[in-house]
Formats: structure tokens, sequence, C-alpha cells
């Protein structure tokens, strides 16, 4: 029987519960909140849809196959299949078929439910990677492409970046994989994945942006950009802050999920105390914490000077790309770092908004800015300010003697490891989006596929597609 992978589900902190695999209701409802205050009225309906359909086809992609590509190997631990994840012969996490059989009622179930509760949690960073594209084709994208996008989203592109990355013996892994010289120059450090799912949600946004083209009335006949407000200030605030929240159920929860038997069972394992367990998810929280408050503080008064206006929309994308940009880093670094990296962040989050409306790239939500430009930003931010002290903590496997630290501390390798994988990820999400978009463009000049007609688009696809507002007037 093929070792299984067991994340453990809960332990207890100084009376605090830092390792619960993240929600997804929750989680989605700040999707959802922030996507539908950023969008008009017209189309709350869609939205909102989108956001719950997400929820549902992704966890029945994840349970069929999704789990298997991330997951899956072909072979022991030392010769598996360091690009993607295959079936073994009980057929593994594939539909869960290796789950529930003989083997599972000879031992009771103990050590499966380990395995359940860490498909649940990267099931929900799943949803996350492929809601991210919602907001950045907003408004004008047909239901059934923006289907067949999460389909394949969810089941092939992001699950193959994990299997890379999150797996014993991909080959961008520096905290799985135990033989460094199967990795691309010891393998990179996402704790808890700036790369893995939001950049990849977010260069997937910004291919949809791109092929699917701007609203129409975003830009004027002389290139010059016009405002389209979104409906709710209030909605886009509660769910900025519903998705902070969520947050530490992301970033410190890694470092419990990482330790635990199973996870790399080729490894013997020797769990730290706890106290030293918590105090890194500690550092993590303080980290996310940190970075997110200078990256709204940092956007709003940049922006300041050029709009001459206290924007809370850029309060909240401020705080999200802090938060993104931490995500890969918040348990590899000390805290004025972090600091340093939400600081960063909001420059680059801003500078790529920019930059996209320049380009005439209609993105309503800022999905490319936030999540594709501040989740590479967050790899490479491992390679400058990863301690020495730190680098190696809540990972499965020994990392070289002396660990590879950032390069303010005298390294250079790690550096090299995190700009490689922000490239290697980046090309493989851009080329396959690309190629999907491309099949749905030409789908959409036979029968209309991809882009609702210009009728739709200027009545709101509330009434043209979903029963008529969702607000009622009487």
């Amino acid at each position: 029987m093929q070792a299984q992978r067991q994340p453990r589900c809960v332990s207890g902190c100084g009376g605090f519960s830092f390792d619960l695999p993240p929600p997804a209701p929750p989680l989605q409802c700040g999707f959802a909140l922030l996507e539908a205050g950023s969008v008009r009225t017209k189309n709350t309906k869609n939205i909102l849809l989108k956001n719950l359909l997400d929820a549902c086809l992704g966890a029945i992609i994840w349970w069929l196959w999704g789990m298997g590509v991330a997951y899956g190997d072909s072979g022991d631990y030392d010769d598996g299949n360091e690009f993607i994840g295959t079936a073994p012969n009980n057929g593994g996490p594939f539909a869960a078929a290796g789950w529930e059989g003989k083997d599972w009622q000879e031992s009771g179930g103990e050590g499966y439910g380990y395995t359940m509760a860490l498909w649940f949690f990267q099931y929900v960073f799943a949803a996350a990677a492929a809601t991210i594209v919602s907001g950045a084709v907003a408004e004008r994208a047909q239901l059934i492409a923006y289907l067949i996008y999460t389909t394949i989203i969810t089941g092939f592109i992001y699950p193959v970046v994990v299997h890379w990355v999150w797996c014993d013996g991909g080959y961008l892994s520096g905290g799985f994989t135990k033989d460094k010289d199967k990795t691309w120059a010891g393998g990179c450090i996402d704790f808890a994945g700036s790369g893995v799912v939001h950049m990849t949600g977010g260069v997937a946004a910004l291919c949809g942006a791109f092929v699917i083209g701007p609203r129409a009335g975003r830009f004027d006949e002389s290139g010059k950009v016009m405002p389209i407000p979104g409906q709710s200030t209030p909605f886009q605030v509660v769910g900025t802050f519903i998705l902070w929240m969520g947050w530490y159920g992301f970033n410190p929860v890694p470092r419990r999920r990482r330790l635990q038997p199973g996870l790399a069972p080729h490894i013997p394992h020797s769990s730290p105390p706890l106290s030293a367990d918590c105090a890194v998810m500690a550092r993590a929280a303080m980290c996310t914490t940190v970075s997110a408050s200078i990256g709204g503080l940092t956007v709003v008064f940049f922006d300041r000077i050029f709009s001459k206006t206290y924007d809370v929309g850029m309060v909240c994308n401020g705080i999200l790309a802090g938060l993104v940009s931490i995500t890969a880093g918040c348990a590899s670094m000390h805290v004025w770092a972090a600091f340093l990296t939400g600081f960063i962040g909001a420059f680059v989050y801003y500078g790529a908004s920019k930059t996209m409306l320049k380009l005439k790239i209609d993105d309503p939500l800022d999905a490319y800015a936030v999540h594709g430009a501040c989740g590479g930003w967050g790899v490479i931010a491992v390679g400058i300010f990863g301690s020495n002290n730190y680098i190696t903590m809540g990972w499965a496997v020994p990392f070289p003697s002396p660990s590879p630290p950032g390069i303010i501390y005298g390294g250079g390798t790690l550096l090299g490891a995190q700009i490689a994988a922000v490239c290697i990820e980046t090309l493989w999400v851009a080329t396959l989006s690309l190629m999907i978009h491309a099949l749905l463009t030409f789908a959409r000049m036979r029968i209309g596929i991809l882009r609702v007609s210009e009728e739709v688009e200027m009545a709101g696809m509330d009434v043209s597609k979903h029963g008529g507002s969702a607000y009622s007037t009487a």
C-alpha cells in the first residue's frame, strides 16, 4: 500500500488553535463579498453564482482527480514522478479509491483521517486559485466558458504546480524532496502559497482578462481610462476583513501540516516540542499581520499623492497585496523583514495595477496585480530575506548544512531557486491558460461561448441570465 500523507487536524497552542484547516465557506464568502462589491449592481447574481459554483465544482474535481494529480505518485518516494502525480495500484487519492477499501477497514481508519484532512485543506487552496480568475473576467464572461476554465485550472494547471512544490519528489520542492539533486537549484521555499496558489491564479487571471478584452466603456476612443465604480464599498471592506481573517487559516497552519508523519514517509520523523512548534506558528501569524497592515497603509497614502483622495478600495487591495506578499515567507523571516516585504509588495501591486491600465487590460478586481505580481514578489522575497535561523523551520526534510539563507545573510543559491520557480510556474500557467482561451475564442466565433453579447453586457447578466436583479424593490 502506498504510504499516506497525513496532516494533523488540530493542536492547541496556549489556548489557540492555529492549525485547523481553513473553512471553505467563510473564505469563499470573503471572495464573494469583495467581488460583488467591486462589480455593478446589474451583475451581482452572476458573480455570486460563479463563487458558489467554484466551491461546488472545485470540491468534486479535487475529489475525483485533482488531489491525485497533486499528491499521487507513480513509484516509491525515491523514484517517483517529479512532474505530475499518478495513481498507485490501489488508486490512491484519485476519487479516494485507496482510502476506503480493505486497508481502511484493517487500520480502523487510523491515519486516513489525516489524509482526508489534507484533502480538505488543499481543496480550499484549489478553490481559491480558481476564484481569483473570476474577478479578472467579471461582467463579461459567459458562465459556461468560466466553468470550463475552472475545471481545467482546478483539475490540472494548479495541482501540477502543487506536485512540483509541495509534494515528495517534486522538482521545485525545497521543503519535501529529500534528494536535492532532483530539484532545480535545491528547490524553492513557498511555505503557504504565494506562488503555488496566488501567482497561479493571478497569471491565469491576467491571461483571461487579456484574451476576453475590456468591458464596454472601460476605455474611450483615445484609450483614456473611464471609471466604472463598483456597487458597494461596504461589501468590499467586509470581504477584505473576512479574507484577512481567513489568511490565519492559511499561513500558520502549514507548520503543523508539514511536520506530521506521512507527509514525507521516507524520512525519520521527530516532532519538535509543541511550544517550539507554536512559536513558529505565532511568528507566521505576526509576520502576516504586519505585512498586511503596512501594505494597506502604503498603498492608500501613496495613491493619495496622485488621486488626491483617500481611496477605500486602495486600502483593501493594499492589505491583500501585503497578505499575498508574505504568504511564501511568513515562517522564514524576521518580523522586520515581513514589514519590508509588505511595504515593497504595496509598490509591486500599485505598479502592476497601473501598468495593466496602460496596456488597456481590464481587470475589475486587480486580480493580477494583487495575486499574480505580489505572489511572484513574495516567492522572490524569501530568497532575499529568508533568515538562516528560520529557513529550515516547518518542513519535513533535512536541508544542507549550512542551510541556504536569503541573500542578505550571505546566501545566493536560494534566491536563484526562488526566481527559477517564479519563471517556471509563470511559463506553465500562462502557456496553458492562453491555449485554453485560444480554444474558447475559437468557440466564441462559432457559438459565442467565451463572452456575452454586447446587448447582454449592457443590460446586465442578472436580468439577461439569472431571472432579474439581485435586489428587490418591493
